[in-house]
C-alpha cells in the first residue's frame, strides 16, 4: 500500500464530509466506492462495524469516524484554516449537536413511516426549531456558520443539511430559512464539493 484507502459511499453525509476534508487538505487517496449492500470483506476486516467511511493508512493506522478523518486530513494541511476558523469549542458544539440530535429528526423526516410517533411535518418542524433555525440566524449574520470564512463545522454539517433539502425540494425553496438555503446553494456549487460528489 502506497497510498491511503478510503472506503467511502457516494451519497453518504459522513463519507462525504470526509472526502471534503480530504480533498480540501490536497491529499490522494486511493477511493474506494463501497456497495453497502456488500460491502468488501478487506474493509470489513480492518473496520468490522461496516460503516463508511474508513481509512486505511499506509502505515496500518486505521480511522473509522468521519470526524476523525476529517482532523487528520486538515492536520496535514488546512490551507484555508478550516480547523481554527473559530474556537474549537464553538465549532464542537455544532457538530454535536447536529450529529447527535438533529441527525434523529432527519431520519425520522426522511422515513417517516418507520417513525409513526409524529407526522413527517411535524418530524421536519422539529429539525428546524431544535437546529436548523439557528443556522439559518448564524447565516443572517455572516458567510459561514462561525464567521466569514469557511470552517470545519461548515464542511462537517453541509452534507447533512443538503439531505434535508432533498427530502422535499419544493418545501425547501421556499422554508423560512433563506440565508441557510442561499449557502447550501453556494457550497454544493463550489469546485470543492462538484469534485467530491463526481461519480466514479
Amino acid at each position: 500500500m502506497t497510498l491511503p484507502v478510503l472506503y467511502s459511499f457516494r451519497r453518504c453525509p459522513y463519507a462525504i464530509r470526509a472526502r471534503l476534508a480530504i480533498w480540501q487538505a490536497g491529499l490522494e487517496v486511493d477511493l474506494r466506492e463501497v456497495v453497502l449492500r456488500d460491502k468488501p470483506p478487506e474493509m470489513l476486516a480492518i473496520s468490522p462495524k461496516g460503516t463508511v467511511p474508513v481509512l486505511h493508512l499506509p502505515d496500518g493506522t486505521v480511522i473509522d469516524e468521519s470526524l476523525d478523518i476529517m482532523r487528520w486530513a486538515l492536520g496535514q494541511n488546512d490551507p484555508d484554516g478550516w480547523l481554527t476558523a473559530a474556537p474549537a469549542d464553538e465549532i464542537d458544539a455544532l457538530i454535536r449537536r447536529n450529529d447527535t440530535d438533529f441527525k434523529p429528526l432527519l431520519d425520522a423526516y426522511k422515513y417517516p413511516e418507520r417513525h409513526p410517533a409524529r407526522t413527517q411535518a411535524q418530524w421536519r418542524d422539529a429539525a428546524v426549531e431544535m437546529h436548523l433555525a439557528d443556522l439559518d440566524a448564524r447565516l443572517a449574520r455572516h458567510a459561514n456558520l462561525t464567521g466569514e470564512g469557511a470552517s470545519v463545522a461548515d464542511a462537517a454539517l453541509m452534507p447533512f443539511v443538503r439531505q434535508f433539502a432533498g427530502v422535499d425540494r419544493a418545501w425547501f425553496a421556499s422554508a423560512p430559512v433563506p440565508a441557510l438555503r442561499g449557502w447550501l446553494e453556494r457550497w454544493v456549487a463550489t469546485p470543492l464539493f462538484v469534485a467530491v460528489f463526481a461519480k466514479r
